[in-house]
This record gives C-alpha cells, sequence and structure tokens, in this order.
C-alpha cells in the first residue's frame, strides 16, 4: 500500500509539473501571437515619433496619412488578382510597406499591383489640394507638394520601388535607367535610405537579368501588346500628372512655412 501511494503521489506531481508547463507553454504562445500582433502598433508608434520630431504633430499624421493610401492601393489590386498580403506597415524613414504571401502570376499583374499605390497616393494629395483650395492653408499646400514628391519618387523604374515593378512589363533596359537616376541623387544629395535602395535594388537587378538570360521565368515576364499599352500608358500618364502637381503645389523656401 504505501508504495501504491507513493507512486500515486509521484505520478500526480509528475501530471501537475506538465500541466504547469503545458500552461506556461500556452501562456508564452499567447504572448508571442500578443507581440506579432503589437509590432505594426510599435513601427507605427516609432515611425510616428520620428516624423513628429523631424516636421511637428499635424504634419507627421497628415504625412503617415499619405504613406497609408498609397500602400492601400497596392491592397486593392492585390485582392483584386488574388495575390495574398499582410495589411499596411509603416517602417520608421522608410515610409510603409506591405508584405506579398504570394506571387503575382506575371509581370503585367505585378506592373498594375505597383502602379496601384502611385494612383491611390496621388489622389490622397489631390485630397490636400482641395482642401487647400478651400482653405488657402499652405500647410495642405506644402502637404499636397510632399504626397506629390513621395509618389513621384516611388516610380522611379528601380527594384524595390513601385516603379521597378511596373517597368517589369516594359522593357528590362528602363530598370538600368532606373538604377542610374537613383546612384544620380546618392551623388547630388547623398542619403542612407538613397543608398540602401541602390544596394538592394541593384542585387534585385543582377537576380532578375541572370535568370533571364539563362531562360529562367520567360513565361512570367510575357505580356500581350496590350498590356505594354496599357501599362506604359499609367505609368508615363501619371509621371505627367504628377509634374504637373508638383509644379503647382511647390512652395518657394522665402514666404512659405509649413
Amino acid at each position: 500500500m504505501p508504495t501504491e501511494q507513493t507512486g500515486s503521489t509521484s505520478g500526480r506531481k509528475v501530471k501537475e509539473k506538465a500541466a504547469g508547463a503545458a500552461g506556461l507553454g500556452a501562456l508564452g504562445t499567447k504572448l508571442l501571437i500578443g507581440l506579432k500582433a503589437a509590432k505594426p502598433v510599435l513601427l507605427m508608434a516609432v515611425s510616428l515619433g520620428i516624423y513628429v520630431e523631424i516636421f511637428g504633430w499635424m504634419f507627421a499624421v497628415g504625412f503617415m496619412v499619405l504613406l497609408y493610401l498609397h500602400e492601400l492601393g497596392h491592397v486593392v489590386v492585390l485582392k483584386a488578382k488574388g495575390v495574398p498580403a499582410t495589411a499596411p506597415m509603416f517602417i520608421p524613414l522608410f515610409g510603409a510597406m506591405i508584405r506579398m504571401k504570394g506571387a503575382p502570376e506575371n509581370a503585367y499583374d505585378e506592373a498594375m499591383i505597383g502602379i496601384g499605390g502611385p494612383i491611390a497616393g496621388t489622389a490622397a494629395a489631390f485630397g490636400a489640394v482641395a482642401v487647400w483650395q478651400l482653405t488657402g492653408s499652405q500647410f495642405f499646400e506644402a502637404l499636397a507638394f510632399v504626397g506629390f514628391l513621395l509618389n513621384a519618387f516611388n516610380l522611379i523604374p528601380m527594384l524595390p520601388l513601385d516603379g521597378g515593378r511596373v517597368v517589369a512589363a516594359l522593357h528590362p533596359a528602363v530598370w538600368a535607367v532606373g538604377l542610374g537616376a537613383v546612384l544620380g541623387l546618392c551623388v547630388l544629395r547623398p542619403n542612407p535610405v538613397l543608398f540602401v535602395i541602390l544596394v538592394l535594388g541593384a542585387i534585385e537587378l543582377f537576380n532578375r537579368i541572370r535568370a533571364r538570360k539563362r531562360g529562367q521565368n520567360l513565361a512570367y515576364f510575357q505580356v500581350t501588346a496590350r498590356q505594354r499599352l496599357t501599362v506604359a500608358g499609367l505609368y508615363f500618364g501619371l509621371l505627367i500628372v504628377l509634374g504637373v502637381a508638383l509644379h503647382a503645389t511647390y512652395l518657394s523656401t522665402s514666404g512659405h512655412h509649413l
């Protein structure tokens, strides 16, 4: 009997320890899930803090709204194309991004996904223009200008920028133009963000060109003449619109303050 009681007690202790370990494991899993879910909020808070320090509260909030609406443009097209993706996420000093959980079927779909962001972002900037025209507020004029500039920059035909994805449906030679443009900006206006884009873009460009030379993914880059014309019209048309809009909302350095 004593032996049986001891065994029963020992078995009960093992079960209690196992239950405790399982409980701790479940708690740990919940904490990890909670931290993962909180990550976008933390990144948004850090981004907001940085932009507030640079621009002040009002402009920081307006700038982040423009960034978010830009990313939502990508999300809309991604859903239309059936490509799963994460929600927009802010990256401190680098703007915002979404992460695709799948791949587009072809270069045309990639181009449409790429152009979706700048179209939505440009529309959002025109919203700031409307408020400027109604109120005469130079704050919204400046916000609109920054919005147009942000989307124009994103249309540089250089991966990982949106323009690099768009011109994938046109011709690989356009990537070289984008590489030269970013390199020129690095020389004229040195900036850590530009250097990161230059390095990442050069690596991606090298990998894509090498894959094409090896005959890999050739079907991916096969687009019809109509699709190529559609992409070219949207891309160059948006560039023209942004050029005109930038000129109209340009703020001279004298007499204009945020």
